[in-house]
């Protein structure tokens, strides 16, 4: 496992659509294990190949319930709204508050290429909406309908950096 250097808001990279994964090889589980990695060390709770620079269809999240690992992830249901701060590792001096949906279920694939399907709630299911908006080149502050200054900045979301 390596640490992967985090792009930030500027790099071109973050705008693009990523590519599905249609062959789930090493390649792909040593992003998995290195995005994981990076992504704890920096304290977030998701992180996806983009912000990586990797143009590839994976996310890695953990809200304190263990470690997800989604490949090719699809929000096949969303319900309810949630206004929250949020932040984003590719975006550190960022803070703002969106709208996202309550709960959403996903279906991605796992490092095996089997199918499951996930239910998130809350954080979880921000997580889920904030990094798969990252695979398709959209960033939390396209959404944001608040900024929250940046002297009060953090305070509430230092450790829940998407």
């Amino acid at each position: 496992m390596a640490t992967r250097t985090i792009l930030l808001k500027d790099n071109p990279r973050l705008r693009k659509t990523s590519r599905p994964v249609t062959k789930i090889n090493k390649h792909i589980t040593d992003l998995l294990d290195d995005m994981a990695q990076t992504m704890y060390e920096a304290r977030g709770v998701g992180l996806a190949a983009p912000q990586v620079g990797v143009l590839r269809r994976v996310v890695v999240i953990d809200v304190g319930e263990g470690l997800l690992e989604l490949i090719n992830p699809e929000i096949i249901h969303a319900e309810g709204q949630q206004r929250v701060e949020e932040g984003c590792l590719s975006l550190p001096d960022d803070v703002g508050f969106v709208i996202r949906p309550a709960k959403v279920t996903v279906r991605a694939l796992d490092r095996s290429g089997e199918e499951h399907e996930y239910v998130g709630e809350d954080l979880l299911a921000r997580a889920f909406a904030h990094e798969i908006d990252h695979l398709d080149g959209i960033l939390f502050t396209d959404k944001m309908v608040e900024r929250v200054e940046p002297d009060g900045a953090g305070e509430n979301v230092d450790e829940q950096e998407l």
